[in-house]
């Protein structure tokens, strides 16, 4: 079964973006084929790899929220400002993240993933950053599209 990490230009994406917004982490989450759950897949500049065993809920997590709404989030000032509980957002508290900003990544008009660049201080990603998180997360959904589509049996 082909993983996402098979794919070269997925994890040049994420080093690039990485680079370019000078961000600490940057991770890719995709919703699982049967089920509602969603997956953290592959990640860069990741403090160890819990980030393999993290499995939220649709509408969980930030992953699950963002893949939910459709709509990107950012969050500042982990913990303290987070919404609900803080064993909400299990890839924040793996990764130590203080700010991070992510967004959808659309498969046939849905959105199934989740793309998430993030600081483990208190530097908020800026408007540029976001543009080219936004920028990088289209790029992905062009190189996962045929992943996705063996993945739902289309």
């Amino acid at each position: 079964m082909t993983e996402i990490n098979d794919f070269p230009e997925v994890i040049k994406v994420c080093d690039q973006l990485k680079e370019k917004v000078f961000c600490d982490f940057v991770g890719l989450a995709i919703q699982n084929r049967v089920g509602p759950d969603v997956r953290w897949h592959y990640a860069v500049g990741n403090l160890n790899e819990k980030y393999k065993l993290i499995t939220v809920r649709f509408g969980k997590g930030i992953a699950g929220k963002v893949i939910s709404t459709g709509s990107p989030m950012r969050m500042a000032n982990f913990p303290y400002q987070a919404t609900g509980k803080v064993t909400d957002y299990p890839i924040a508290l793996a990764e130590k993240l203080n700010t991070c900003y992510a967004v959808p990544l659309f498969f046939n008009g849905v959105p199934k993933g989740v793309l998430l660049a993030g600081n483990r201080d208190s530097r908020v990603i800026s408007e540029t950053e976001e543009d080219w998180v936004i920028e990088s997360a289209e790029a992905l959904e062009e190189i996962l599209k045929g992943y996705m589509d063996v993945r739902s049996g289309g």
